[in-house]
């Protein structure tokens, strides 16, 4: 076998030359990569965004937030193929002056549609049905003074009777009232066919398991997807 001896400045001009090849490399590297960024930005701010705004219901309390109706309505659209995002703006114990409180920092950017799912917990903790009604009718109010183009869609909520019957229709009445003030669409009920089924509800009895949220998702489907 033979042994051929590299010269040093040979080996020195092979190193700078793969220097310089991985530089370039590493060059156009970084253009492609922004590149992709700069088209996945474009990407991003074209889809149109769905925010549902509202309680635990909303956030999915007890479950994953992938199984919540909101994110079952972004895997029915990604089925479909249409290009949306949706934001689940849920939180838990959420009332409508909170929601109020915080509406500013979800409005950074505009919503194609907006989802407006508050109520319960003022319910529950028995106030006044006019400063609820005064709460939800504001938030609507600024939603369209920053995007007039925005759908806002209100989800009705109702209590049990725990406050008293008269107060339950007062707090039942509210949704239907602000939704023509304001002429946005309502879900009559967003509960409907979940509420007071133990099968379908948390052992808390308010909150729905997996398989009543996707009764919700069917419920507030039926409204999107005209919309879409």
């Amino acid at each position: 076998m033979s042994h051929h001896r590299i010269s040093f400045p040979f080996l020195l001009s092979l190193i700078i030359s793969v220097a310089l090849l991985g530089a370039c490399g590493s060059s156009t590297e970084q253009k492609q990569s922004e590149t992709a960024t700069a088209d996945s930005t474009q990407v991003k701010s074209a889809q149109k965004t769905i925010l549902f705004f509202g309680n635990s219901l909303t956030a999915g309390y007890g479950i994953d937030p992938e199984d919540a109706f909101a994110g079952l309505v972004q895997a029915r659209l990604d089925s479909l193929g249409k290009d949306y995002r949706v934001i689940n703006g849920g939180l838990s114990g959420e009332t409508t002056a909170g929601g109020l409180s915080r509406l500013d920092w979800f409005l950074e950017e505009e919503p194609f549609i907006f989802v407006l799912e508050l109520g319960g917990n003022d319910g529950l903790r028995g106030i006044l049905p006019s400063e609820s009604k005064s709460n939800l009718l504001a938030i609507i109010d600024k939603v369209r003074a920053k995007y007039p183009n925005t759908t806002i869609i209100l989800a009705g909520m109702q209590i049990p009777p725990n406050m008293g019957q008269e107060y339950t229709e007062e707090f039942k009445a509210i949704y239907p009232a602000v939704a023509a003030e304001k002429n946005v669409t309502l879900i009559p009920f967003l509960l409907e066919g979940v509420a007071g089924n133990p099968d379908l509800n948390l052992p808390d009895g308010i909150h729905p398991t997996e398989e009543g949220h996707k009764i919700v998702f069917e419920t507030v489907w039926k409204t999107l997807e005209g919309l879409i």
